[in-house]
């Protein structure tokens, strides 16, 4: 099993509203994802933080291999979601194991 953990930091220059809004659609877009791609297992962003946190939102999701997990970064599905990701983050950290 493959887990594949994504940290991101939403723009600065956004309001709280429309953090809190990207926050939601990108959940929203990503989970949609559960049970569309062969491989993955499980799929879920984490978008409620303590204020301690520097990240603003976390995907965790885990594969049945790597093979799995490279198909799902260029699955046409997954490139739709990612592509509104990119376009309201500033940072992204990544960590497969």
């Amino acid at each position: 099993m493959i887990k594949h953990i994504i940290l991101w930091k939403i723009k600065e220059s956004f309001t709280e509203e429309e953090k809190a809004a990207a926050r939601a659609e990108a959940k929203h877009r990503l989970e949609a994802l559960n049970g569309q791609i062969d491989g993955m297992i499980s799929l879920k962003v984490i978008t409620d933080r303590l204020p301690s946190s520097n990240a603003d939102m976390m995907l965790d999701s885990e594969f049945v291999s790597e093979e799995a997990l490279a198909a799902y970064q260029t699955n046409p599905k997954h490139l739709e979601a990612a592509g509104y990701v990119r376009s309201v983050v500033e940072a992204r950290l990544c960590l497969d194991f």
